[in-house]
């Protein structure tokens, strides 16, 4: 590609899963290194869910294929602002009363291209909130205890057309 680490990339995941969630994210990684991932995702309960990239770009068995978190430096689970925290930690997203959640996030840990990329994995949404490491539950460290995976998505290259 011309241009290099000059040049903005985009991916896109369209995420299926449980009975009626439906959507779509879009990866932008522009020049500086910030990743934006912005989308809509219909058919969630109300409330707070846990969104993550997870480490395998695998639906062979629904989003349970998907793998653990993608982290690749071995850290704890934690808050998308946390110093330690998995690369794939997004924390929360919201679901209005529609069962509707816009996602608007930036990040600099989710790269498009590289040794940490995130393409080819996938995008995860969970029943349940995130507790951001803090929950203090067995699970806190290692998934924040997000539940079920009721949606996902391959991340693949965005056509430029």
């Amino acid at each position: 590609m011309e241009g290099g680490s000059k040049a903005t990339l985009k991916a896109v995941a369209l995420i299926t899963g449980d009975t009626n969630v439906r959507g779509f994210i879009h990866f932008t990684q522009i020049p500086n290194g910030i990743t934006h991932v912005q989308g809509k995702i219909t058919g969630l309960s109300p409330g707070l869910h846990g969104f993550h990239i997870h480490a395998l770009g695998d639906t062979t068995n629904g989003c349970n294929s998907t793998g653990p978190h993608f982290n690749p430096l071995k850290k704890d689970h934690g808050a998308p602002s946390d110093g330690e925290r998995h690369a794939g930690d997004l924390g929360n997203i919201i679901a209005g009363p529609d069962g509707v959640a816009e996602v608007s996030i930036k990040d600099w840990q989710i790269p498009l291209s590289g040794q940490h990329s995130i393409l080819g994995r996938a995008v995860v949404v969970h029943a349940d909130p995130d507790d951001l490491g803090k929950g203090g539950h067995e699970l806190s460290k290692t998934t924040g205890n997000a539940g079920a995976r009721v949606g996902c998505g391959i991340i693949g290259l965005q056509s430029s057309v």
